[in-house]
Protein backbone atom coordinates (compact mmCIF):
# COMPACT_ATOMS: atom_id res chain seq x y z
CA UNK A 1 0.00 0.00 0.00
CA UNK A 2 1.14 3.32 -0.72
CA UNK A 3 2.40 5.74 1.79
CA UNK A 4 -0.24 7.88 1.25
CA UNK A 5 -2.82 5.49 1.85
CA UNK A 6 -1.36 3.94 4.97
CA UNK A 7 -0.99 7.39 6.66
CA UNK A 8 -4.72 8.05 5.52
CA UNK A 9 -5.54 4.90 6.79
CA UNK A 10 -3.59 5.32 10.15
CA UNK A 11 -5.17 8.61 10.46
CA UNK A 12 -8.84 6.90 10.32
CA UNK A 13 -7.91 4.26 12.78
CA UNK A 14 -6.92 7.11 15.17
CA UNK A 15 -9.84 8.99 14.69
CA UNK A 16 -11.72 5.58 15.50
CA UNK A 17 -10.03 5.35 18.59
CA UNK A 18 -10.32 8.64 19.94
CA UNK A 19 -13.96 8.16 19.78
CA UNK A 20 -14.55 11.08 17.35
CA UNK A 21 -17.05 10.81 14.25
CA UNK A 22 -16.65 12.79 11.45
CA UNK A 23 -19.24 15.48 12.57
CA UNK A 24 -17.29 16.08 15.43
CA UNK A 25 -14.40 16.20 14.25
CA UNK A 26 -16.23 18.71 11.66
CA UNK A 27 -17.38 20.83 14.44
CA UNK A 28 -13.50 20.87 16.20
CA UNK A 29 -12.04 22.11 12.88
CA UNK A 30 -15.02 24.38 11.89
CA UNK A 31 -15.89 22.58 8.45
CA UNK A 32 -19.07 20.81 7.49
CA UNK A 33 -19.21 16.79 7.60
CA UNK A 34 -19.42 16.67 4.31
CA UNK A 35 -16.05 18.36 3.57
CA UNK A 36 -14.47 16.20 5.95
CA UNK A 37 -15.83 12.94 4.90
CA UNK A 38 -14.16 13.97 1.35
CA UNK A 39 -10.74 14.78 2.99
CA UNK A 40 -10.61 11.62 3.85
CA UNK A 41 -12.14 9.56 1.42
CA UNK A 42 -10.32 11.49 -0.86
CA UNK A 43 -6.47 11.98 0.83
CA UNK A 44 -6.83 15.28 -0.09
CA UNK A 45 -5.30 16.80 3.10
CA UNK A 46 -2.35 19.77 3.17
CA UNK A 47 0.05 19.57 6.18
CA UNK A 48 -1.83 22.70 7.85
CA UNK A 49 -4.95 20.29 8.18
CA UNK A 50 -3.50 17.43 9.61
CA UNK A 51 -1.74 19.41 11.98
CA UNK A 52 -5.03 20.57 13.14
CA UNK A 53 -6.51 16.78 13.22
CA UNK A 54 -3.57 15.46 15.17
CA UNK A 55 -4.01 18.38 17.47
CA UNK A 56 -7.57 17.17 18.19
CA UNK A 57 -6.78 13.53 18.65
CA UNK A 58 -3.96 14.83 20.59
CA UNK A 59 -1.48 12.81 18.23
CA UNK A 60 1.85 14.13 17.05
CA UNK A 61 3.29 13.42 13.50
CA UNK A 62 5.91 11.06 14.65
CA UNK A 63 3.38 8.31 16.38
CA UNK A 64 0.95 8.96 13.22
CA UNK A 65 4.08 8.05 11.14
CA UNK A 66 4.74 4.74 13.40
CA UNK A 67 1.18 3.73 13.07
CA UNK A 68 1.17 3.74 9.77
CA UNK A 69 4.57 1.59 9.39
CA UNK A 70 3.17 -1.07 12.03
CA UNK A 71 -0.60 -0.41 12.06
CA UNK A 72 -1.18 -0.61 15.83
CA UNK A 73 -4.61 0.80 16.95
CA UNK A 74 -5.62 1.98 20.58
CA UNK A 75 -7.26 -0.97 21.93
CA UNK A 76 -10.88 -0.64 22.38
CA UNK A 77 -10.75 -2.87 26.19
CA UNK A 78 -8.39 -2.50 28.79
CA UNK A 79 -6.37 -5.47 29.19
CA UNK A 80 -6.76 -7.19 33.14
CA UNK A 81 -3.18 -6.25 34.40
CA UNK A 82 -4.47 -2.37 33.93
CA UNK A 83 -7.90 -2.55 35.82
CA UNK A 84 -6.21 -4.34 38.27
CA UNK A 85 -4.31 -1.19 38.92
CA UNK A 86 -7.25 1.28 38.73
CA UNK A 87 -9.26 -1.03 40.76
CA UNK A 88 -6.79 -1.21 43.41
CA UNK A 89 -6.47 2.83 44.00
CA UNK A 90 -9.66 4.79 44.07
CA UNK A 91 -7.29 7.94 43.42
CA UNK A 92 -5.46 6.40 40.72
CA UNK A 93 -8.96 5.64 39.06
CA UNK A 94 -10.00 9.22 40.02
CA UNK A 95 -7.21 10.88 37.96
CA UNK A 96 -7.70 8.29 35.02
CA UNK A 97 -11.14 9.34 34.74
CA UNK A 98 -10.35 12.97 34.45
CA UNK A 99 -7.49 12.37 31.42
CA UNK A 100 -10.14 10.07 29.86
CA UNK A 101 -12.64 13.60 29.71
CA UNK A 102 -10.22 15.67 28.54
CA UNK A 103 -8.83 17.41 31.70
CA UNK A 104 -5.32 19.06 31.33
CA UNK A 105 -2.37 18.61 34.27
CA UNK A 106 -2.86 22.40 35.22
CA UNK A 107 -7.04 21.76 35.19
CA UNK A 108 -6.87 18.86 37.17
CA UNK A 109 -4.27 20.77 39.77
CA UNK A 110 -6.89 23.56 39.88
CA UNK A 111 -9.80 22.28 40.22
CA UNK A 112 -9.10 19.10 42.78
CA UNK A 113 -7.80 18.45 46.40
CA UNK A 114 -4.77 17.30 44.62
CA UNK A 115 -0.86 18.51 44.35
CA UNK A 116 1.69 18.58 41.40
CA UNK A 117 3.67 15.94 43.14
CA UNK A 118 0.72 13.87 43.77
CA UNK A 119 -0.49 14.13 40.33
CA UNK A 120 2.60 13.60 38.78
CA UNK A 121 3.13 10.61 40.45
CA UNK A 122 -0.40 9.29 39.37
CA UNK A 123 0.70 10.14 36.07
CA UNK A 124 3.97 8.24 36.19
CA UNK A 125 1.84 5.38 37.32
CA UNK A 126 -0.67 5.40 34.63
CA UNK A 127 2.57 5.45 31.61
CA UNK A 128 3.80 2.44 33.58
CA UNK A 129 0.16 0.84 33.20
CA UNK A 130 0.57 2.06 29.71
CA UNK A 131 -2.53 3.47 29.55
CA UNK A 132 -1.30 7.15 28.62
CA UNK A 133 1.86 8.89 27.13
CA UNK A 134 3.03 11.71 29.04
CA UNK A 135 4.58 14.59 27.25
CA UNK A 136 6.18 17.72 26.98
CA UNK A 137 4.13 20.12 28.78
CA UNK A 138 2.48 17.46 31.50
CA UNK A 139 0.64 16.86 28.13
CA UNK A 140 -0.93 13.31 28.40
CA UNK A 141 -2.55 11.33 25.37
CA UNK A 142 -4.82 8.23 26.09
CA UNK A 143 -3.27 4.95 24.76
CA UNK A 144 -6.95 3.16 24.69
CA UNK A 145 -9.93 4.52 22.94
CA UNK A 146 -11.69 7.09 24.85
CA UNK A 147 -15.18 5.21 24.37
CA UNK A 148 -13.24 1.65 25.46
CA UNK A 149 -14.96 -0.88 27.78
CA UNK A 150 -14.74 -2.24 30.90
CA UNK A 151 -14.30 -5.93 30.77
CA UNK A 152 -17.08 -7.48 31.83
CA UNK A 153 -16.67 -9.57 34.74
CA UNK A 154 -13.21 -7.81 35.29
CA UNK A 155 -11.65 -6.12 37.98
CA UNK A 156 -12.95 -2.55 37.57
CA UNK A 157 -16.93 -3.59 37.50
CA UNK A 158 -16.17 -6.12 40.08
CA UNK A 159 -14.99 -3.42 42.31
CA UNK A 160 -16.82 -0.23 41.60
CA UNK A 161 -20.08 -1.79 39.73
CA UNK A 162 -22.66 -2.12 42.66
CA UNK A 163 -21.49 1.52 43.99
CA UNK A 164 -21.92 3.32 40.85
CA UNK A 165 -25.52 1.46 39.89
CA UNK A 166 -25.99 2.40 44.10
CA UNK A 167 -25.22 5.86 43.75
CA UNK A 168 -26.58 6.38 40.11
CA UNK A 169 -30.06 5.03 40.77
CA UNK A 170 -30.26 6.13 44.34
CA UNK A 171 -31.71 9.58 42.58
CA UNK A 172 -35.13 10.55 42.18
CA UNK A 173 -34.70 11.65 38.55
CA UNK A 174 -36.89 14.62 38.77
CA UNK A 175 -34.22 17.45 37.95
CA UNK A 176 -34.42 19.32 35.04
CA UNK A 177 -31.01 17.05 33.38
CA UNK A 178 -32.48 13.62 35.14
CA UNK A 179 -34.82 11.36 32.50
CA UNK A 180 -35.62 7.25 34.09
CA UNK A 181 -38.03 5.51 32.28
CA UNK A 182 -38.47 1.58 32.67
CA UNK A 183 -40.71 0.06 30.42
CA UNK A 184 -41.44 -3.43 29.54
CA UNK A 185 -43.86 -4.69 27.16
CA UNK A 186 -44.30 -8.06 24.19
CA UNK A 187 -42.87 -7.89 21.03
CA UNK A 188 -41.55 -9.56 18.09
CA UNK A 189 -37.39 -10.45 17.95
CA UNK A 190 -37.38 -8.01 14.73
CA UNK A 191 -38.57 -5.10 16.60
CA UNK A 192 -36.01 -5.99 19.80
CA UNK A 193 -33.03 -6.33 16.82
CA UNK A 194 -34.49 -2.72 15.71
CA UNK A 195 -34.31 -1.64 19.36
CA UNK A 196 -31.13 -3.00 20.38
CA UNK A 197 -29.66 -0.91 16.87
CA UNK A 198 -31.35 2.41 18.15
CA UNK A 199 -29.75 2.01 21.35
CA UNK A 200 -26.13 1.02 19.86
CA UNK A 201 -26.63 4.66 18.01
CA UNK A 202 -27.59 6.66 21.55
CA UNK A 203 -24.74 5.29 23.18
CA UNK A 204 -22.54 6.68 19.76
CA UNK A 205 -24.32 9.43 19.82
CA UNK A 206 -23.51 9.91 23.82
CA UNK A 207 -19.48 9.37 22.94
CA UNK A 208 -20.01 12.41 20.42
CA UNK A 209 -21.61 15.29 22.11
CA UNK A 210 -19.15 14.68 24.67
CA UNK A 211 -16.05 14.75 22.02
CA UNK A 212 -17.95 17.58 21.00
CA UNK A 213 -17.68 19.64 23.94
CA UNK A 214 -14.21 17.95 24.86
CA UNK A 215 -12.66 21.75 23.97
CA UNK A 216 -14.40 23.10 26.83
CA UNK A 217 -12.13 23.72 29.94
CA UNK A 218 -13.43 21.16 32.51
CA UNK A 219 -14.46 23.54 34.86
CA UNK A 220 -17.53 24.27 32.58
CA UNK A 221 -18.04 20.71 31.48
CA UNK A 222 -20.54 18.39 34.17
CA UNK A 223 -20.57 14.74 34.45
CA UNK A 224 -23.60 13.08 32.79
CA UNK A 225 -23.80 9.12 32.64
CA UNK A 226 -26.55 6.52 30.41
CA UNK A 227 -27.66 3.63 31.32
CA UNK A 228 -29.28 2.23 28.06
CA UNK A 229 -30.00 -1.61 27.83
CA UNK A 230 -32.46 -3.56 26.75
CA UNK A 231 -32.90 -7.73 26.98
CA UNK A 232 -35.30 -10.65 26.68
CA UNK A 233 -36.94 -10.47 30.35
CA UNK A 234 -39.88 -10.83 31.63
CA UNK A 235 -40.49 -10.16 35.81
CA UNK A 236 -39.90 -13.20 38.10
CA UNK A 237 -43.23 -12.81 39.46
CA UNK A 238 -44.94 -13.01 35.92
CA UNK A 239 -43.25 -16.81 36.02
CA UNK A 240 -45.22 -17.71 39.40
CA UNK A 241 -48.40 -17.63 36.62
CA UNK A 242 -47.85 -21.19 34.55
CA UNK A 243 -48.59 -20.85 30.81
CA UNK A 244 -51.35 -22.93 29.58
CA UNK A 245 -50.27 -25.94 27.19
Amino acid sequence: MPLKSRLVEALKACLKASGLTYGALAKRLGLSEPTVKRMFSRGSFTLERIERILEVIELDLQELARLAREGSPAPAELTHEQELGLAGDERLFSVFWLVQNQWSFAEIVAGFAISRAELTAAYARLERLQLIRWGPGERARLLVRRDFRWRDGGPVKKTYGPRVMSEFLAARFKQPLEFLRFESRQMSPESAALLKRRLERLALDFNELAEADSAAPGGKRIGVALLAACRPWEFSVVHGLKRRS
